[in-house]
């Protein structure tokens, strides 16, 4: 006898595909730790994040551009510099997720005999 089929989760489809666009923007180790560091701090100025990441300024604009555009950012202008923050805790809370799980799951296991 066979066991019946699990019946999958009701998600809208366009629901899927948000969550894989979302998904993809956090794809980039230097985005997830832009996100990671806009998570702890609430908000950092594009020099802030340069300091606090050690790459190019140009570098840190080109990811910034991806998490706005991905709707995960902002940017407020306040005089000459743009502060960044997240849009909603939810991507920090995903991204502390990951980082946790990522890091639970590369220590190595403890065998007792």
């Amino acid at each position: 006898m066979s066991a019946a089929p699990l019946p999958l989760p009701r998600r809208h489809p366009e629901d899927v595909a948000a969550a894989s666009e979302l998904l993809s923007a956090l794809a980039a180790p230097l985005r997830l730790s832009i996100v990671a560091l806009l998570d702890e701090h609430g908000t950092l100025c594009v020099h802030q994040l340069v300091d606090a990441l050690a790459v190019p300024q140009p570098l840190v604009s080109q990811h910034l551009r991806v998490l706005r555009g991905a709707r995960l950012v902002v940017g407020d202008r306040k005089h000459r510099e743009v502060h960044y923050r997240l849009v909603d805790n939810h991507v920090g809370h995903i991204v502390r997720d990951a980082i946790e799980h990522a890091a639970h799951s590369a220590a190595p296991s403890v065998t007792i005999a």
